[in-house]
């Protein structure tokens, strides 16, 4: 573990980044390291020995890798048993870092004592592509702190040619290959993220302390300069999901990518960061729900060609209270335009996936129907899913389990993990036509909302690269495992103060139109975008441009419907019938639209739950709920 000394060390600079707002990071990641603990042999095996079980028993993942990479994980690790006695800590945490990374897969990750608990090696600025893939053109399109560029013609719109010496575009594609990610673009996509941004709790440091970098200005001159990787401590946002209870077993998220992206915001926005990190304990309360969440919600409108849209970007779903973060949504959904959404997901890490697929609801009239999770069928997760301490999580999946051996199937039944009464239980909130915007990036529980948009027949979806990161599983940390496994008869090796590590423990497939189809290694698909250079630096103007063509071209209706003294007001456009309901009966004959406005209605009984229904052309266009 790294010494309390150098934690602490980071995370007041890593402070001082934020408040002195041009004041230099002074932790270099040379300096990082110091105060490692070391592991011994037996704590060597012991992770080892973890690993072998899990993996054998528990990973969701394992017949799809092995069929997909040709790679036997367990073989590996068995080879790297018998290297134990020759490698350093480092080395080891290395070899065992790159094996379980060539699963692809961002839910199943180690931890090693090496690595430092919510750190960031960073560099200050940020890669970004634009262009057809085949002939992309990578830009510097943020930078941090000037102090730590001593570059005056180093800024944002320079063109990167070379990395330690390397083309810039061939030094994408070697990284590339150490990285996660079912397809190649999803490992090109992660892989320029982290030439500036890597996560030191999940993965190893970086080879070099320093970067190369030779750039073509913004007056066409070639130049060159070095930086340093430094280290930061971003923490999580106050709104972010517990670390206990059973809600951190119902997560879909990528971690080291959360910590990125609050990486990101400290360096790129240290001022909103600095303002969150210091509210008084007891002033958060106070706050409105949208300051709350605005590390995950954030809306405005947008003008187009084609007309004034609303633009939800859901930065990531990594929330504590489900139920919360839907509020804030509905709240920045009142003052956005009804003529139609555009909702961002790009870079999403994913998170509580509850958060994701209850939000589904409030964009479509129809009834929600969620994505559904499976098991491996081995006599460990038939032992897990049969202890009484595991029956809240597991026990809908014990008998499927169960009865596998006998009929040859090698998972459980597929249930969801968010029922379906919890996805339809708010209903519609938003009227207009939705578009939903991913890359290679929006992963894990983003991966689960764009299914649903898809596969309920939301909206299309927009995707920037082939498809979204392929993120399909249920994550779950050591810690949840172990203490699943220990009631179960199987305890896991104890691991070294500091070793850690998390695993896909239920694979996901999708519903509806797509039912039963894998979100591993696939991702969910739409309309291929290529980003421009105005994209990057005019605030996304083609691309938002893009998506408003895409809605002025959907279908348009409009139902707003409010209660008074005696009945309901309700506003319509462009519906030609109305069904009411009270407490789920009719309230009475449904009514004809002959025109668009205002009707009063008068209802006998006018308590209870409401809901209605308008129709276009025979098909469900609106539905609104209102609560007793």
């Amino acid at each position: 573990m790294p010494s309390k000394r150098v934690k602490k060390s980071i995370a007041r600079k890593t402070s001082a980044i934020a408040h002195q707002h041009g004041k230099s990071l002074d932790i270099v990641l040379r300096e990082a390291p110091a105060g490692m603990a070391a592991l011994t042999w037996g704590q060597r095996l012991d992770i080892i020995d973890a690993w072998v079980q899990v993996l054998d028993g528990v990973y969701a993942h394992l017949p799809l890798k092995r069929a997909l990479y040709g790679f036997d994980p367990i073989r590996a690790i068995e080879y790297l048993r018998q290297q134990v006695p020759t490698l350093t800590d480092l080395q080891f945490h290395r070899e065992l870092t790159n094996l379980i990374n060539r699963l692809r897969d961002a839910h199943t990750q180690y931890s090693g004592p090496q690595s430092i608990a919510g750190a960031v090696a960073t560099l200050p600025f940020l890669v970004e592509a634009w262009g057809p893939p085949e002939d992309c053109r990578f830009v510097v399109s943020k930078v941090s702190n000037r102090r730590l560029i001593n570059d005056p013609f180093f800024k944002p719109g320079v063109t990167l040619t070379f990395w330690n010496g390397v083309p810039f575009a061939r030094a994408v594609d070697l990284h590339a290959d150490s990285e996660t990610g079912g397809r190649p673009d999803a490992r090109q996509a992660r892989a320029i993220d982290s030439l500036t941004f890597r996560s030191l709790e999940y993965g190893p440091p970086p080879n070099e302390h320093w970067v190369d970098i030779t750039y073509v200005d913004l007056k066409k001159k070639e130049r060159e300069i070095r930086m340093p990787w430094r280290v930061v401590c971003p923490n999580r946002a106050p709104s972010a999901s517990g670390q206990g209870g059973f809600a951190r077993m119902r997560r879909g998220i990528d971690p080291a990518a959360e910590a990125v992206r609050r990486a990101k915001k400290l360096m790129f926005n240290a001022g909103l960061w600095a303002e969150e990190r210091h509210t008084r304990p007891g002033r958060g309360a106070s706050k409105s729900l949208t300051e709350r969440y605005k590390d995950f919600l954030t809306a405005r409108k947008v003008n187009t060609r084609s007309g004034k849209f609303g633009y939800l970007r859901i930065w990531s779903f990594d929330v504590d209270d489900d139920q919360g973060f839907i509020d804030a949504a509905i709240k920045l959904l009142r003052d956005l335009p009804n003529r139609g959404l555009i909702i961002d997901l790009r870079d999403n890490p994913g998170g509580l996936i509850w958060a994701a697929e209850r939000m589904l609801q409030l964009f479509t009239p129809n009834r929600i129907a969620p994505t559904k999770f499976g098991m491996r069928a081995t006599p460990l997760t038939s032992a897990m899913a049969a202890a009484r301490f595991n029956q809240g999580e597991l026990g809908p999946w014990a008998e499927s389990i169960t009865s596998a051996p006998s009929t040859g199937e090698p998972y459980s039944t597929h249930l969801p993990i968010t029922t379906i009464e919890q996805c339809n239980d708010l209903g519609q909130h938003y009227g207009g036509p939705v578009v939903v915007v991913v890359n290679a990036n929006t992963y894990s529980s983003g991966d689960l909302f764009s299914a649903g948009i898809v596969d309920n027949r939301i909206g299309p979806v927009v995707c920037i690269g082939e498809a979204t990161g392929a993120g399909g599983a249920n994550v779950w940390t050591s810690v949840d495992l172990s203490a699943a496994m220990k009631a179960a008869g199987s305890p896991l090796p104890a691991l070294a103060d500091g070793a850690n590590f998390t695993i896909a423990m239920r694979r996901a497939v999708r519903s509806g139109d797509a039912e039963g189809m894998l979100i591993e290694d696939t991702g969910v698909a739409g309309q291929r975008y290529s980003m421009t250079r105005r994209d990057i630096f005019n605030g996304n103007v083609d691309l938002i441009e893009y998506c408003g063509k895409i809605l002025s071209e959907q279908p348009w209706t409009q139902l707003e419907v409010t209660r008074n003294a005696r009945g309901l007001s309700i506003k319509t456009a462009r519906l030609d019938y109305i069904d009411i309901y009270t407490n789920g009966h009719p309230a009475g004959p449904g009514l004809p639209l002959k025109s668009d406005g205002t009707v009063q209605i008068k209802l006998s009984r006018n308590g209870g739950t409401i809901e209605v229904i308008g129709f276009s052309k025979n098909v469900v266009r609106q539905r609104r709920r209102l609560p007793a």
